[in-house]
């Protein structure tokens, strides 16, 4: 019995190593062929997604630092026709995702300075391949609105165009098949714009605008535009620099110009004082008579030169402190009269046609 146990177990091994050797020689042919097919080279595995920047981190240096074009030419080739390359989504399913296996993750925030916390929106993000199109500009890959943002590219270099308001960046940045995230310090502030006469009265409700303009002149020596038409009260976000402000009450001659500094992360604060009144001029009969119209109207500097011409009635015009004539042609003849503007006193001038008004007033009749 003891032999027939010992010839029972040694039968029982015997069957037991086949089975494992002819399992483990199918388990390495099926390895083989999976290696070796299609399916396989496909099945690596997508970039782990980028961890946000830390907004409270110092800032280091990174071995392959955002290099700032700010020195790049004033204007640049930028193109606005977009290639067919969406922005990337911030998750993607491996399925299906075969294009998306070879790009890079590109993660981007950004700051006013280095110490300031990240914009959370208003922010918008232009990225350009480096490579130019038929019309040789810079190809347009693709864009993002709001606060941070997240893209899938292709790997090769890149252009970084960040916007907020007036403020601007350009950066370029090398994309491989890895994981990128970048912070961009803008070095920017902003001005909020007012306006006031010189005894402190605001003009908000007035007729008054403000235009930007650089400091450097281009080669047909005006300055460059970089925003018109602001309206008192509003916000103009801009690189920190020193701009040139020109302020308009009315569309006359009432003007005022300022160089005003712009500090990284800071909201500066200008009040634009102008001298100037609203002036009606009315062609009368006699002092506080109707207005005659069909008026001709010129306003002349003491030199002779004309300030503003207009027809009507009621001619209304904001002018800047000083004096003035006003000419009135109606039905062939011609009347002057001087008139004094004082900053603040909004008011209606007569000219009197009556001889018997026309005390301190000069008269002059065309032929």
């Amino acid at each position: 019995m003891l032999k027939t146990a010992t010839v029972s177990a040694l039968s029982q091994w015997t069957r037991t190593a086949k089975n494992g050797a002819i399992g483990a020689l199918i388990c390495a042919m099926l390895l083989m062929g999976f290696a070796s097919s299609p399916f396989a080279q496909d099945a690596e595995l997508p970039p782990v997604p980028a961890v946000k920047p830390d907004p409270k981190a110092p800032p280091t240096i990174s071995d392959s630092p955002i290099v700032n074009l700010l020195d790049r030419e004033p204007e640049p080739l930028f193109s606005d026709i977009v290639v067919e390359s969406p922005y990337a989504p911030t998750s993607f399913k491996a399925t299906g995702v075969k294009g998306g296996l070879h790009q890079g993750a590109l993660y981007l925030m950004a700051k006013l300075t280095a110490d300031s916390p990240p914009l959370n929106d208003d922010l918008i993000w232009r990225i350009y391949s480096e490579t130019t199109n038929a019309d040789g500009r810079l190809q347009l890959v693709a864009t993002s609105r709001g606060g941070d943002a997240e893209f899938r590219l292709d790997p090769g270099a890149y252009l970084i165009h960040t916007a907020y308001g007036f403020a601007q960046a350009t950066n370029r940045i090398v994309i491989g098949k890895e994981v990128q995230s970048k912070m961009v310090t803008l070095n920017a502030g902003g001005i909020k714009f007012g306006a006031a006469l010189k005894d402190g009265d605001p003009l908000d409700s007035k007729p008054v605008s403000f235009d930007i303009f650089g400091m450097e002149f281009n080669q047909r020596g005006e300055r460059n535009v970089i925003a018109r038409n602001v309206k008192p009260g509003s916000i103009v976000r801009l690189s920190a620099d020193t701009y040139h402000v020109v302020s308009r009450y009315g569309a006359v001659n009432a003007v005022v110009r300022a160089d005003i500094q712009v500090l990284p992360g800071k909201l500066t604060e200008a009040t634009i004082f102008h001298k100037a009144a609203d002036i009606t001029l009315k062609l009368v009969n006699e002092r506080g008579g109707e207005a005659i119209a069909n008026t001709t109207w010129s306003v002349l500097s003491p030199g002779g030169d004309v300030v503003v011409e207009a027809t009507g009635a009621f001619p209304d015009f904001v002018l800047a402190e000083g004096e003035y004539e006003a000419l009135a042609r109606n039905n062939g003849k011609t009347y002057l009269h001087t008139f004094q503007v004082d900053p603040g006193n909004d008011r209606e001038v007569e000219v009197v046609t009556s001889i018997s008004e026309l005390s301190g007033q000069q008269t002059t009749a065309n032929n």
